[in-house]
This record gives structure tokens, sequence and C-alpha cells, in this order.
């Protein structure tokens, strides 16, 4: 988070608010945010849903998507 400069808070936002989500495998759920603080960035948050907690994989700033 803190070397891609992402906030807790936006990854919060992008996990409970999703502009949009993407189910890629059985084991992966990704989840898009448009973020305004981040310029308008679309956040990509990948989560494992199917461990208890659910577990974040990995988010990055998505540059294939377009805001």
């Amino acid at each position: 988070m803190q070397e891609r400069r992402i906030q807790e808070d936006w990854i919060m936002s992008a996990v409970e608010h999703p502009d949009k989500t993407e189910e890629r495998e059985a084991d992966e759920t990704h989840y898009l945010k448009k973020i305004p603080g981040a310029g308008g960035k679309i956040l990509r948050v990948i989560v494992n849903p199917s461990v208890s907690p659910a577990r974040v994989v990995t988010m990055f700033f998505d540059r294939r998507v377009q805001p």
C-alpha cells in the first residue's frame, strides 16, 4: 500500500462500494473503484473470498481501465 501510495480507506471503499465487480476465478474477485482523491484513477482490489476472513491479494491503479 505504501509503495503504491494507496490509502486504506480507498481499499475499503472499493470493496464495500465498488463501481464494478468482476468474478475472475473461483478464488478471485476483483473490485474496481474510481478514486477522486487519486486524480480519478481506477483502483483494482483483488480479494480471495474463499478463505475466512476474505484476504486482499493485491491492489493497484489499473491503467488499462478508462475512468
